[in-house]
């Protein structure tokens, strides 16, 4: 009788913002009652400790990740990490991947099947019009790591990552999009490329403005993240290093055989890469090759470009890619 009247003593204050907090796997019942009480989440812990090992909740709280108000009344919070409704998963997806790279990784950390996001991806409706121009999500699937609730399906998932992608759009990159006279998608691709390409930062402006100077001279872009992208999309696997022949792969996306953009993204770029390509570096250069050190030596004319690449070769700088 004495805990009740405790329990019900320790439920008048009222409850306060959500507090975000951590229960890792194998985490003794007594590390998890010091935790809510840390967070504010209980008043008083041997009241929520008597009450939960009544409900023997001391064997069933599910780990990862909750958000549960301050001052929550016991029988409440003991509900919440029984029933496991409050657990938010956290899903990390990588910068630079594609749909079919994302899947396995969703699949893994939400526990659902690779094949249902890939199908949801292909789905612009998904998105509720954020990707109508483009072929299907790919691009706008933003990179981050996301909390979600457990349940969450492949659908919902890649509809929560097309909307956070929405969210980050900034609404002066669309007058920015006029002034290069690009649209929203080719932008995009352009930022997908550069992702592709990019190993330090301060390179990313710098091949956005490569890239877009062979696109205003009629030039093919040459860029191997598109031929990989448009192998991927036939057998369903990515080639980390082109053969001759690959160069001359049948696709739309295959930038060696057609100029321009490819029809949409080949990746989903994060935000750096969006921002240099909506930025381009004012350089002259048309030509670059990469080395193991992640750094670009960048040419003017091809004869340059060929003398860069003899450099790199005789190991005074970067290797070839």
């Amino acid at each position: 009788m004495s805990v009740v009247l405790v329990a019900l003593s320790a439920c008048g204050s009222e409850p306060g913002p959500p507090e975000q907090f951590t229960i890792p796997k194998g985490a003794s019942f007594r590390a998890i009652t010091d935790t809510l009480q840390a967070h504010g989440v209980i008043g008083n812990a041997l009241v929520f400790k008597v009450l939960a090992r009544a409900r023997r909740l001391d064997r069933a709280v599910k780990a990862g990740t909750y958000r549960l108000p301050r001052n929550s009344r016991p029988w409440d919070v003991i509900g919440a990490l029984e029933k496991g409704d409050q657990l938010l998963i956290k899903v990390t997806i990588p910068e630079g991947l594609t749909v079919l790279e994302m899947a396995p990784l969703v699949a893994d950390q939400l526990g659902v099947p690779a094949d249902s996001f890939i199908v949801a991806a292909q789905d612009t409706a998904v998105a509720h019009g954020i990707a109508t121009s483009l072929p299907s999500l790919e691009g706008v699937l933003l990179p981050e790591t996301y909390l979600v609730p457990q349940g969450t399906t492949a659908r919902d998932f890649a509809r929560i990552m097309a909307e956070e992608f929405d969210r980050a759009w900034r609404p002066e990159w669309n007058a920015r999009l006029d002034t290069l006279g690009l649209t929203r998608g080719q932008l995009l691709a352009l930022a997908s490329i550069v992702e592709g390409e990019a190993r330090v930062d301060e390179e990313r402006a710098v091949i956005a403005g490569v890239y877009l100077n062979r696109v205003r001279r009629g030039m093919p872009l040459q860029a191997d993240p598109t031929v990989q992208y448009a192998i991927q999309l036939r057998s369903g696997e990515r080639k980390p290093r082109l053969l001759n022949k690959d160069y001359q792969f049948p696709s739309p996306y295959n930038t060696y055989l057609h100029p321009g953009l490819p029809p949409g993204p080949v990746n989903s770029p994060g935000l750096r890469s969006i921002e240099a390509s909506l930025h381009p570096a004012d350089v002259p250069y048309l030509f670059f090759v990469a080395g193991d050190d992640g750094r670009h030596v960048f040419s003017r004319t091809y004869n340059e470009h060929l003398r860069a690449i003899a450099q790199v070769r005789r190991g005074r700088g970067p290797a070839p890619d």
